[in-house]
């Protein structure tokens, strides 16, 4: 089994939202997402999508979206995004997840001897540069839950497992500063973490990164050139 990652898909085959908007390397974005994934990923192979999946407000506008990803080879991990507005419940979602398509919500699955576990996250402050009273609101409750997946991961764990956790939101700033979220991945040990959200040329945040021996994944689609990478544990 191998374990790749491509998140922010943005897919919208049910509502019109085309992405080529946004620049030239989004023109026929989502048939190059399928034919470099059919490429890399093997059928037993594990597809890590880190948040942003679909642009559907609604859970029914959302199953086309999940259909054509359940296409896909692999078994897939998601987690919510920003815009995961169609998202309401872990438990209407499953309703119509397709069976190789798991969704993480507050908790964890392990598959082999490797624990997955995730959650959206949230803006973290710059440096010397404080979250809005509001922003701070929503970053506890991030923090809050990622401490919830994590301690579901712990119930898990035997000597030897390796843990990744999906996070939709950059976990630090481009100094890498401290937070909340990067010192629960310190105190779990986790080995890996993907995430995605950033877009654009100007986007300059290295796509794999180290911090206390922990490696870090930038999977954005576009950042990526639409080709899954393989996280290496």
């Amino acid at each position: 089994m191998k374990i790749w990652a491509l998140s922010d898909l943005h897919l919208s085959n049910a509502c019109d939202k085309p992405m080529d908007i946004f620049g030239d390397n989004w023109s026929d974005y989502q048939s190059k997402i399928k034919e470099n994934w059919q490429k890399k990923v093997g059928k037993n192979d594990v597809v890590l999508v880190a948040g942003d999946i679909s642009w559907a407000l609604k859970l029914e506008e959302a199953i086309p979206d999940l259909e054509w990803l359940s296409e896909l080879n692999g078994t897939k991990i998601i987690i919510k995004g920003n815009h995961e507005l169609w998202w309401q419940s872990l438990a209407k979602v499953k309703q119509v997840l397709p069976k190789n398509i798991i969704a993480l919500q507050n908790n964890s699955v392990k598959i082999g001897n490797v624990i997955f576990c995730g959650t959206r996250g949230w803006q973290v402050s710059e440096h010397n540069k404080p979250l809005t009273k509001e922003d701070q609101k929503i970053y506890d409750r991030e923090v809050i839950r990622l401490g919830l997946t994590l301690a579901d991961m712990e119930k898990q764990r035997q000597e030897g497992d390796k843990v990744i956790c999906l996070f939709h939101y950059p976990p630090f700033n481009y100094n890498k500063d401290d937070n909340g979220f990067t010192a629960q991945f310190k105190e779990h040990k986790v080995d890996a973490v993907v995430f995605g959200h950033l877009h654009g040329k100007q986007v300059n945040m290295p796509l794999v990164q180290v911090k206390d021996g922990i490696t870090y994944y930038l999977t954005a689609t576009d950042q990526i050139k639409h080709t899954p990478v393989l996280i290496k544990i």
